[in-house]
Parts: C-alpha cells; sequence; structure tokens
C-alpha cells in the first residue's frame, strides 16, 4: 500500500475557486485594470518604479528600513514585502480600485519611511 493522503477542504476550494477565475477569463481585465491603477499610484514615488501586470515595485538607490516600512505599511493597512532596496506588491486579480489606490500609497509611505 502507498500513503494515504487525505484532502484538505478548504484548499480544495480555494483551488477550485482560482480555477473558475482563471477559466473566466476576467482575469485579464482584472490584471489590466490593476496595472493600471498600480502605474497610477505609484507615479510619484521615489526611487524607480516598474509595473508589469499585476506587480508594482519601487526600486531606491539604499536599503529599505524594513521596520520602519514594515509599520507605515501596516497603519495603511497593507501588508508589503520590503527588503534590500525593494518594495513591491503583487495584489490578487479580485483586489478592487480603491484597495489598489491603498496599496500604492502604502508602498510609497513605506518608501518615504525608509
Amino acid at each position: 500500500h502507498g500513503p494515504t493522503f487525505m484532502a484538505n477542504p478548504l484548499a480544495t476550494s480555494v483551488a477550485l475557486a482560482s480555477t473558475g477565475l482563471l477559466e473566466s477569463g476576467t482575469w485579464q481585465h482584472d490584471v489590466a485594470r490593476i496595472e493600471r491603477g498600480l502605474r497610477e499610484g505609484l507615479a510619484g514615488a521615489p526611487g524607480e518604479v516598474r509595473v508589469k501586470g499585476a506587480i508594482g515595485v519601487i526600486e531606491l538607490d539604499h536599503e529599505v528600513d524594513v521596520a520602519r516600512a514594515t509599520r507605515a505599511a501596516v497603519e495603511a493597512g497593507v501588508w508589503l514585502r520590503p527588503f534590500r532596496n525593494l518594495i513591491y506588491s503583487m495584489p490578487p486579480y479580485v483586489t478592487d480600485d480603491d484597495d489598489v489606490a491603498r496599496i500604492a500609497a502604502a508602498m510609497v509611505k513605506a518608501c518615504e519611511s525608509s
């Protein structure tokens, strides 16, 4: 007999919902919408801004003060991934326009805190 695996009902539901979103084709519209929102929200950010699809990155010319940047993001109610000289975000495709704007504003604020 081989190993027995138990399915996780929550993980299965999430996987099916995610697959459903991909199959519906609406994700392409959502990625383009998020890309526009990130470009607009990050336009005045310090450093080099790169946006590709639903990925936004601010590259600074110095190391990010991770503790201060994280504090600024948490105060804005946003989770970001600052490391080295980068602050980036990859919002889920279901993120609405208001939240994309809030994420971009938190990224800029995190840069100002570094």
